[in-house]
């Protein structure tokens, strides 16, 4: 009888039950274990987070530096090859046997040569010369070009890193004097007193990893409209 009446009693004031001193330690707060247990979750959610964010952040930033390479390589391929389209027979007067001579002088592994394109647009000519640094790559040196030879301007001015890792050859197209088209890796204009028709750059990675990359440029000015060659040059038709 005191059981059912005790039964009543806890079912019609359920708010009895929740003031009992067991509920009210149980409810007063969180226990050492669990705040330790807490902690040690959020410090291994943390680090797992961090791994994640790094890991994410490194790939980012090494493809933004392949990016960034490869568009400073495709400007350097581009302003090479329109300063190539843009060569010009610039002659100056051999002071020695008094005759007039055409500048350009190709070699395997450089090129020096007079264009009408600047990269900084200096006004007037503009020298440029591709040498290979055997421990840098492939370097260039810009002169302006007077009316004079322009190789002691040259000699003076300083190389300037155009592809680091590569290194650079050349070949020359002229024409023969039974009209067929060759190739050659020597073009000195002031003996041939013209331009080659087009020239072909292979740069190449000095560490043997990595593309190649070509430049094919038509030398559309390459005879002295007041020098006539000393070869039976003709123009790409």
């Amino acid at each position: 009888m005191q059981s059912a009446r005790a039964n009543s009693v806890i079912m019609g004031h359920p708010l009895v039950i929740m003031g009992h001193p067991l509920f009210r330690r149980r409810n007063s707060g969180f226990t050492l274990i669990e705040v330790l247990l807490a902690l040690g979750l959020t410090a291994t959610l943390l680090g797992l987070l961090s791994s994640a964010v790094f890991m994410v952040a490194s790939d980012w930033n090494r493809d933004s530096d392949r990016l960034d390479r490869d568009l400073d390589q495709s400007l350097a391929v581009l302003q090479l090859d329109r300063a190539l389209h843009g060569a010009f027979p610039h002659s100056y007067m051999d002071r020695e046997e008094l005759i007039r001579r055409v500048y350009f002088r190709g070699e395997d592994a450089t090129l020096s040569w007079v264009s009408t394109v600047s990269p900084q647009r200096r006004p007037g000519l503009i020298a440029w010369q591709l040498h290979n640094d055997p421990d840098l790559g492939v370097a260039l040196k810009l002169a302006p070009a007077f009316t004079d030879n322009p190789d002691a301007r040259l000699e003076a001015a300083e190389a300037s890193l155009l592809l680091p890792g590569y290194r650079a050859s050349f070949q020359y197209l002229y024409t023969e004097l039974d009209e067929s088209r060759q190739w050659t890796g020597e073009w000195l204009g002031d003996e041939r007193l013209a331009l080659p028709l087009a020239v072909y750059v292979l740069f190449e990675p000095m560490d043997g990893e990595g593309e190649s990359l070509e430049v094919v440029a038509r030398i559309r000015n390459e005879q002295h409209r007041s020098i006539q060659p000393n070869t039976g040059l003709r123009g790409i038709q």
